[in-house]
């Protein structure tokens, strides 16, 4: 399986998590999205959205890496356990991936990006939607060890590569007590914890030259 990707995106640290709970390898193909290398012919033939992470599996081209992770487990996975098939459990799962992407995901995005641009974060009321996403997490967790089901699914995993990324970049949730618990067990038991904090020095590293770049 190609695997295209920059190690510091959150969805990319997703897809090598979820890939190693699963035992799978991937043929790992860097794409520097800083330089366009996704804007390549040969790239938007795979991807006409030209986005990372992309996943081509034997010729079947898939991209976001929710879908890509589903994907995995649905056709590599020798139970359901991180994606259930139990209706009822798999809406959990997914409510907590769309919360993800369309919550906590978005929260980081327009209070950070702006950093790379003009070296300032967004406004007040950016970071407010950061805490607000945080405190329903913090509520989803309450007496809980995992996001969704009893047991870690695609869902953990997938908050943890975001939460992970508001961690290096110094946001502080110790405020938020059971998202901290939950973290730090997760951590723990998350297959493919290291190459993502690693995929996160890179990160942080970019974020804070921009950063400085942006404010020259």
């Amino acid at each position: 399986m190609d695997f295209y990707y920059m190690p510091g995106s959150s969805g990319c640290r997703t897809v090598i998590m979820v890939a190693k709970a699963l035992g799978l390898e991937l043929n790992k193909k860097l794409v520097n999205t800083m330089e366009g290398e996704q804007l390549k012919p040969e790239f938007v033939k795979l991807n006409p959205q030209h986005t990372i992470p992309t996943l081509v599996d034997n010729g079947f081209s898939i991209w976001e890496s929710r879908a890509i992770a589903i994907y995995l487990v649905e056709k590599y996975g020798k139970d359901d356990s991180l994606y259930p098939k139990d209706p009822q459990k798999q809406a959990v799962v997914n409510q907590r991936l769309y919360f993800d992407m369309g919550t906590l995901s978005d929260a980081f995005g327009k209070y950070y990006y702006p950093l790379f641009r003009t070296g300032k974060p967004g406004t007040e009321e950016d970071l407010k939607k950061i805490e607000t996403a945080f405190g329903f997490l913090d509520t989803f967790l309450e007496g809980k060890d995992y996001v969704a089901c009893d047991q870690l699914t695609v869902a953990d995993i997938a908050i943890l590569a975001n939460v992970s990324t508001f961690e290096v970049v110094e946001f502080d949730f110790s405020k938020y007590t059971n998202v901290v618990r939950w973290y730090a067990n997760a951590k723990k038991v998350t297959p493919g914890w290291d190459e993502n904090w690693e995929g996160l020095q890179k990160m942080k590293e970019f974020f804070e030259s921009r950063i400085a770049a942006a404010k020259s």
